[in-house]
């Protein structure tokens, strides 16, 4: 196996997290009945440009299809995250009417709506068929392809360039990340700026958050290796910042490499710190995977004990991560009863995997269980405020990583 951004061999296994089903590949009734696909879940590290990856089992039509089913807009916190990201690029680079703001991985609007409340032309590239509708019901306009040069490339010659592009939580979730990249150079009005957020590498190793690994996820992200990468298309980082969503992620501006944006100091800062923390120090990767057995073991000691206790244990959030982390750890429906989910396309369906099934919140009130597990644990805050009324009978919140917590 090569590195898919520079080519070098992949000598260095991070973790190996068993064979798994695609975490976003939620089930219905009746395909409960057949055959469920399954693939290795093992991450490798480039010793050349330090990008780590899991090897490309699944082409990225076979993971967003059609009826993708994780929305943007069900979570409060990440609209009023992309509310704010909107005011603070308006103000910095000053957008006006005159632009052009295109949001690769739009989703369901979530974010281009406060661009077009703001008068500002703008346009998603979204491949999921499911997502695009709803952002065309907000009247954003909505392009169903995967972006890449080529589709970069067509847009420059009907539409011109774009002032600003924007890229959240996407650059992690394709596999030819080089073109991918290079479609933003192509793409990018001369003096425009490119941004893009990703989960940070040193938070999955620092904070063994091991179940953000998933079949989406082909890369995990450092500055130090997305510089590399930006720097091979003609695009120069020239400010970073962390941001709080997914654990702890970067905020990349990016530019083509002889635009006039002056470089900011936090660039230069963020490589030291990684450096430090041991990016390019392939011992720092070794301690991940006992770390993510020590979480599964707590968790199932958990989960096993409330059973023979006469507890009831439902979970809380069919997130993509929730599916990793039970799937490694072989818990299924047997240990956890129902999930509970505000998204009404992951209702009525089960959990890939664990088969679990997947309920409405009002479900906790109508089943009371003793305890809660948050699986989506960088939402603990907005659910345990808007789920509140676990307490009332009793019950109890339980986070699993980065350890066993009860809230």
């Amino acid at each position: 196996m090569n590195c898919r951004h520079c080519g070098a061999a992949l000598t260095q296994q991070v973790i190996d997290l068993g064979h798994q089903p695609a975490s976003n590949a939620y089930l219905t009734a009746a395909q409960l009945e057949g055959t469920e696909g399954y693939a290795p879940l093992k991450v490798y590290v480039c010793h050349q440009c330090w990008l780590v990856q899991i090897p490309s089992f699944h082409a990225s039509h076979e993971l967003f299809t059609a009826d993708y089913a994780y929305f943007s807009s069900v979570s409060q916190s990440w609209l009023d995250h992309a509310q704010a990201y909107v005011a603070t690029v308006t103000e910095r680079f000053g957008l006006t009417s005159d632009d052009w703001v295109v949001e690769v991985a739009s989703n369901d609007g979530y974010l281009l709506q406060y661009v077009a409340a703001r008068g500002i032309t703008c346009t998603g590239i979204e491949p999921t068929a499911s997502t695009a509708a709803a952002a065309r019901a907000r009247g954003i306009e909505s392009i169903e392809r995967f972006f890449g040069a080529d589709l970069a490339q067509e847009l420059v010659a009907s539409r011109g360039h774009a002032s600003l592009t924007a890229a959240n939580n996407v650059l992690a979730h394709v596999p030819d990340i080089n073109d991918f990249v290079a479609g933003f150079a192509v793409l990018l009005a001369p003096e425009g700026a490119a941004t893009f957020e990703f989960p940070h590498l040193v938070n999955l190793i620092d904070g063994c958050q091991f179940d953000t690994i998933y079949h989406e996820h082909y890369s995990y992200l450092s500055l130090t290796t997305v510089e590399k990468i930006f720097a091979a298309q003609g695009l120069r980082v020239f400010d970073v910042e962390e941001v709080p969503t997914h654990g702890g992620s970067l905020r990349v501006y990016a530019c083509h490499a002889d635009a006039a944006h002056e470089a900011n100091p936090a660039v230069a800062a963020m490589l030291a710190r990684e450096e430090k923390a041991g990016v390019t120090n392939p011992a720092w990767y070794a301690g991940l995977a006992a770390e993510a057995e020590r979480i599964k073991l707590d968790l199932l000691d958990f989960l096993i004990t409330a059973r023979r206790a006469g507890k009831r244990v439902a979970a809380y959030g069919a997130a993509a991560k929730g599916n990793t982390l039970l799937n490694y750890a072989g818990v299924r429906a047997d240990l956890v009863d129902f999930v509970c989910d505000a998204a009404p396309s992951k209702q009525g369906r089960f959990l890939p995997g664990s088969h679990v099934p997947i309920l409405p919140p009002s479900a906790l009130a109508e089943r009371k269980p003793d305890y809660v597990l948050i699986l989506p644990w960088n939402l603990t805050a907005e659910i345990t405020a808007a789920q509140a009324q676990v307490h009332d009978w009793g019950g109890k919140f339980v986070v699993a990583v980065p350890a066993l917590t009860f809230l």
